[in-house]
């Protein structure tokens, strides 16, 4: 922030004065730390604008950054990990049918607006989910099967039990149904807020979270600020915290560096050297659960033919690509979802740079040379650091064995909206586990019902769909396991991606920050997050 000018010099030299009794130090000190009351601001660099601040009608992680730190969900995730831990709800129970599950709700708490929190907003809530729509409500169809009334849905029936329990019914058992309640996207809001604002609630958001929303300058910074009524005593630490969009990684870094945040994510793997050797910043790693890719359009030309996605699976030098972009802190993808999540599939091959089956594949397959567009990303991603440096390496893979691209890239709402409608060739695209469960991959990705979703290869396979949606059903982990482990051969086959990386995504501190612990969902809360 800039210091105003034209100050009297009398106040000038009272100002010095202060500054040399409180021990402030440098006068180039930036006003990152402190607001104008004296109270604690920190300042996030990202990379990316929010979409909306609405998490039920968002699937990006640059909208559930800002998201996750004003609404809670009803149950929680551990602080480094997916257990579950309580939340707005304090205690739950399950049927054993795995039909129906009881929740207590906490006592005494506000949403921001002095709304009360109980039994009869969570049912508003879900009574909002479930009476819309895929377009309206994306990750709701996604993680959910569909909306009321629909063959598909999960969700039955969600009922008050009195002011502080709610009673959940389900049409069919869904072994990830806890974990989905945990996601961001599900948080709960102020009915009150919703039912006056409508379509305009993602800008002027209320929920129950330990921050509050103050303002939203588009691609430029969203500011909240600490919610002084808030149910959790002693937090949060922080009196104000501001995300701060700066597109550029090497941007971000030096604002780091200058002062002006306090805080990077999507920090370059090859400048970890340079920020562990200055005293002044630390180095933050974020458990990786995540995965890069380059997706192809199965409905559109060529990649309706499955030897030309095969074709192109060859092409692609991994390998190069991930020692160059990712400075050895990722590992090469042959499946669409990590290691680290339960029902992986190791047996599958994959596919090995090989540009000449690539040229073999794509004379069997016809390949007319029609030139295609390949789609780099804006903004820095933890799976994705630099998507326009990468897409040209794979542009020049692709020209090797005969495939001409042209690289275009939207700003990044507009990148997401034209993915959903299926408008891509090829794109580069990734994904990081919102509730550390195989569906949250397979199904949300790739599973016919989450077309115009998050399933933008458009990629549809019956038997896949089959192994998936019995996997959700089935509650013996073994068996699940086997169901995912069967989808990933088929899919790896059909191949709608050519799966890149899952990395160890990087952010930088000034070392002056206590208690901040990056999540492997990529969305981190900052109730206990100080300044020294």
């Amino acid at each position: 922030m800039r210091n105003r000018k034209l100050l009297s010099f009398g106040l000038f030299l009272v100002l010095i004065f202060s500054t040399v009794l409180a021990g402030c130090g440098s006068g180039d000190k930036k006003e990152t730390s402190s607001d104008s009351n004296g109270g604690k601001t920190l300042i996030y660099g990202r990379s990316g604008d929010s979409v909306s601040l609405d998490p039920a009608v968002v699937t990006d992680g640059e909208s559930f950054k800002v998201t996750t730190n004003i609404f809670e969900t009803l149950i929680n995730f551990g602080e480094q990990d997916t257990s579950l831990q309580p939340g707005l709800a304090k205690k739950w129970e399950g049927s054993k049918d795995g039909l129906t599950y009881t929740f207590e709700l906490q006592e005494g708490v506000k949403f921001q607006d002095g709304t009360d929190f109980n039994a009869d907003a969570v049912v508003k809530n879900f009574d909002r989910w479930m009476n819309g729509n895929a377009d309206k409500f994306p990750y709701f169809v996604s993680m959910f099967g569909g909306f009321k009334g629909d063959k598909n849905a999960i969700i039955k029936e969600v009922k008050a039990d009195g002011d502080n329990k709610v009673v959940i019914t389900l049409n069919k058992p869904q072994a990830p149904f806890l974990k989905n309640l945990a996601m961001t996207a599900f948080a709960i809001a102020s009915p009150t807020a919703f039912e006056k604002e409508g379509d305009k609630f993602g800008d002027n958001p209320v929920g129950t979270g330990p921050f509050k929303f103050v303002s939203w300058k588009r691609n430029d910074s969203v500011t909240i600020e600490k919610n002084k009524d808030y149910w959790q005593k002693g937090q949060p630490k922080l009196d104000k915290l501001i995300f701060k969009s700066i597109t550029d990684n090497s941007a971000r870094l030096n604002a780091l560096k200058t002062g002006e945040i306090d805080l990077a994510d999507g920090i370059n793997p090859t400048d970890a050297k340079t920020i562990e050797d200055d005293s002044n910043l630390q180095l933050l790693k974020r458990p990786s659960m995540n995965v890069g890719y380059l997706g192809l359009t199965s409905t559109r030309p060529p990649f309706d033919n499955v030897k030309v996605r095969q074709a192109v699976n060859y092409a692609i030098d991994k390998e190069a690509i991930i020692k160059a972009f990712y400075n050895g802190q990722a590992e090469v993808a042959k499946n669409p979802m990590p290691p680290v999540i339960e029902g992986y599939n190791d047996d599958v091959k994959g596919y090995d740079y090989d540009p000449e089956k690539a040229k073999q594949l794509l004379k069997e397959a016809g390949y007319d040379g029609k030139k295609i567009e390949l789609w780099a990303m804006p903004v820095a991603r933890p799976y994705m650091p630099d998507g326009q440096k990468i897409a040209e390496a794979i542009q020049k893979n692709l020209a090797d064995v005969g495939i001409q691209s042209k690289i275009v890239s939207y700003e990044w709402a507009t990148y997401l909206e034209k993915l959903t409608n299926g408008e891509a060739d090829a794109f580069l695209m990734g994904w990081t586990g919102d509730n550390g469960d195989a569906d949250n991959f397979l199904f949300t990705l790739l599973d016919e019902t989450t077309i115009g979703s998050n399933n933008y290869a458009y990629y549809k396979n019956a038997e896949v769909h089959k192994l998936l949606a019995t996997a959700q059903s089935e509650t013996n982990e073994d068996k699940r396991n086997d169901l995912y482990k069967k989808a990933q051969v088929i899919i790896s086959k059909d191949a709608p991606w050519v799966p890149l990386a899952h990395s160890t995504p990087l952010l930088a501190g000034k070392s002056t920050i206590q208690g901040f612990v990056a999540h492997p969902t990529g969305t981190d809360k900052f109730n206990n997050v100080d300044i020294k």
